[in-house]
């Protein structure tokens, strides 16, 4: 539950941006920990945002020269940052995993228009699983080679390499985009010791400010390297993705439409 406080907050910084970049914002969510249902009690506030410029903006020679982002440092625990609408809707084609985590948030500061919507129809047809295993394959080795080989481990980076390891195993048994929330990702796992332990860990996260460095939990430490182990033999399979770029391209010129008005977006 996010305090009405910082949400509020939150949408003051978005109201902000409009109007230092004369952009409007078309979604806000909450990301990171929070969204995946795993904060701890001191954890920040990951608030990303879309926003999309006037047409004119868009209608420029040196539109590849233009700034595509905006940025905030993080002040009182609240990191406020966005992508463009052009920006998202080319890495949503790529099956980038940020985005794709974004717009499946269920922590919603706000929805403008029917950007969300859109997409969210868009992503069962658009997104490659293909690409979704290769990224959290090797997300989940990078943190485990870089966190989990000693004896004693930091306890919250067994989450960073679980969460996408549970992904892929969503991704391979359902073909779907796997969902960002912790409990339902947990759901693929059939193995009832490590279940447990993981369970038991969550509780732990979600009390702790800080978990500090533990012995090695057997049952994950043994989830973990028989997956990885699984994995480096395993290809993901291929599919063909059932909408094409033109799909998105029309997305981005009905939202500019309905956001701005005629001006400048034909049909």
């Amino acid at each position: 539950m996010i305090p009405a406080s910082v949400q509020n907050e939150i949408r003051s910084r978005l109201r902000r941006a409009e109007s230092e970049h004369g952009v409007k914002v078309l979604l806000a969510v909450e990301s990171g920990s929070r969204a995946w249902g795993f904060p701890s009690p001191n954890s920040d506030f990951d608030a990303r945002f879309i926003y999309a410029h006037p047409p004119e903006w868009y209608l420029s020679v040196d539109l590849e020269e233009k700034r595509d982002v905006i940025e905030y440092p993080i002040v009182d625990d609240l990191d406020v940052n966005g992508w463009d609408l052009r920006k998202a809707l080319r890495l949503f084609w790529k099956s980038n995993p940020g985005f794709v985590e974004w717009i499946q948030s269920s922590i919603i500061y706000e929805a403008s228009g029917s950007f969300h919507q859109c997409v969210l129809q868009l992503l069962p047809s658009i997104y490659s699983t293909e690409a979704g295993i290769h990224h959290y394959r090797s997300m989940a080795k990078t943190n485990y080679r870089g966190y989990l080989q000693q004896e004693k481990v930091p306890l919250k980076k067994y989450f960073y390499v679980l969460r996408p390891l549970l992904a892929v195993r969503w991704m391979e048994r359902f073909s779907t985009p796997a969902p960002i929330e912790f409990d339902q990702l947990l759901r693929v796992a059939d193995d009832e010791a490590f279940v447990g332990a993981v369970q038991e860990l969550l509780e732990v996260k979600r009390r702790s400010p800080e978990m500090g460095l533990s012995p090695q939990i057997p049952p994950i430490q043994q989830f973990i390297e028989s997956e990885l182990k699984r994995l480096e033999q395993a290809t993901p399979a291929k599919g063909e993705r059932a909408a094409g770029v033109s799909a998105l391209s029309d997305v981005f010129r009905a939202i500019l439409r309905e956001t701005w008005g005629n001006q400048g977006v034909s049909a």
